[in-house]
């Protein structure tokens, strides 16, 4: 017994010119076309659940008769239900049809016509810069994030305030920083780690991951003022100072990092740390901040070389604030070793030659009072040392074979004591190279 009503194949039967159909083969045939529809169906309804959908449209059944390899039917691929009429056509047998749409002709003609297309264009604009996103309209922010600003008081959005009848303030809000929580796990997890002062193994770690890590590019501000605000408050701390140090010579060393738009922002840090008056504290040993001081100087020469051909104004700026140092004899011992040695690796030859050798003379008087105080007779080594440093890199920029006429011995001698000094003069005589003493000497050397 079939389900499918038999009186429909006879019926297709007869419209296709089969006249008679055995019973027992319309009865067979019923069945097929109940198997038939049955796989059709369940097919569909596959593709009606893989959609998320309840309602089974004639797209499913489409798709359903494709897999199997069926023509499928056209015409009725609207996404509208379709609405079906009966009509009579003799006692018991109604015929399904769909029902056309009627149209009016005269609210078609009068109808507006539709707004014609924009042409297709392209926009650009900065979704993010350095993590932070701009506030432009193409940016908007949150509501949650508008209904903050609008009631911080001082820190009032203007515009949110106007809305809201309030717009006296006229301080624009910085923009709003937000950081994944993995971010600040990561940087406080990293931070005290790089202050850990008992544990090396942290430190190592830490500093190797600032290296190398590629994601940490938001946390650049906040690793910067974390460095500004442990060299302002521990001047004391030379470990401090060092690791501080050691955090941004990490940051600058890491290659995925932009740096320069925070150059203007290190490099404050860094000279506290090269001719910062008093380093360390009463406890430490008296050359421990030489070190320090060692460090700074090379990570000052690394950014400059770095980051100088873009900016105009560093090297300038780093090379003024040296000089100026160098020459105020009440600055202690400290400062001037850091001074010459930030000139000496910022400014090369030419630098040493028209900042530091022209100012020996007056500054070997403050060395004579300071070599005769046993307290301070050792840092004075040091300054000594770094003027000596500086004096080698004109020997090394030198032109080879060039004497112009240079005395030697005592006259010698007395020619360098009346160029820079009675103590570094005497220092380069008993040095026992020529060299050195013509390039000390040396007027013409092209700059």
């Amino acid at each position: 017994m079939s389900v499918w009503n038999p009186e429909n194949v006879t019926d297709v039967a007869e419209s296709i010119g089969i006249a008679s159909l055995n019973r027992e083969v319309v009865e067979h045939l019923s069945r097929d076309v109940e198997y038939r529809i049955s796989e059709v169906l369940t097919e569909a309804l596959k593709f009606m659940r893989h959609a998320k959908r309840t309602t089974l449209t004639t797209q499913d059944v489409s798709q359903a008769l494709r897999l199997l390899d069926v023509e499928p039917l056209y015409g009725y691929e609207s996404t509208r239900p379709l609405r079906f009429g009966e009509a009579s056509i003799g006692p018991g047998q109604p015929l399904f049809y769909v029902e056309d749409e009627e149209v009016d002709f005269e609210k078609l003609i009068n109808a507006p016509l539709p707004k014609v297309p924009r042409e297709i264009s392209f926009t650009a604009h900065w979704l993010a810069v350095e993590g932070v996103q701009p506030s432009i309209p193409q940016n908007p922010i949150s509501t949650q994030s508008n209904a903050e600003l609008a009631t911080r008081g001082p820190g009032a959005n203007s515009t949110l305030a106007a809305l809201s009848g309030n717009d006296s303030q006229g301080v624009k809000p910085p923009v709003k920083h937000v950081l994944s929580k993995e971010l600040q796990l990561y940087f406080d997890r990293v931070a005290p780690a790089i202050m850990d002062e008992t544990n090396e193994d942290y430190r190592t770690a830490a500093f190797a991951s600032l290296k190398t890590d590629t994601g940490i590019h938001q946390l650049v501000p906040y690793f910067v003022q974390f460095v500004a605000n442990k060299v302002t408050h521990n001047l004391k701390s030379i470990f401090i100072l060092l690791q501080s140090m050691q955090l941004v010579a990490a940051l600058l060393d890491n290659p995925s990092l932009y740096m320069a738009p925070y150059v203007p922002s290190i490099v404050p840090s860094v000279l506290t740390c090269l001719i910062g008056k008093n380093l360390g504290s009463s406890t430490d040993a008296p050359d421990t901040h030489f070190a320090l001081r060692d460090f700074s100087a090379s990570l000052l020469s690394a950014t400059a070389r770095r980051y100088g051909p873009t900016s105009s104004t560093l090297k300038p700026r780093i090379a003024r604030s040296c000089l100026s140092n160098l020459l105020e004899t009440n600055k202690p011992l400290g400062t001037h070793y850091g001074a010459v040695l930030g000139l000496t690796f910022i400014a090369g030859a030419a630098g040493v030659r028209s900042l530091i050798v022209p100012n020996l003379k007056a500054y070997d008087a403050h060395l004579q009072r300071v070599v005769q105080d046993d307290s301070k007779k050792k840092q004075a080594e040091f300054v000594v040392q770094a003027i000596m440093r500086a004096l080698e890199v004109l020997e090394q920029d030198a032109v080879p074979g060039m004497q112009n006429g240079h005395p030697e011995g005592e006259a010698l001698k007395e020619r360098l004591v009346e160029a820079i000094g009675e103590v570094l003069g005497t220092r380069v005589f008993e040095s026992g190279r020529q060299s050195l003493a013509n390039a000390v000497l040396e007027k013409d050397l092209a700059v």
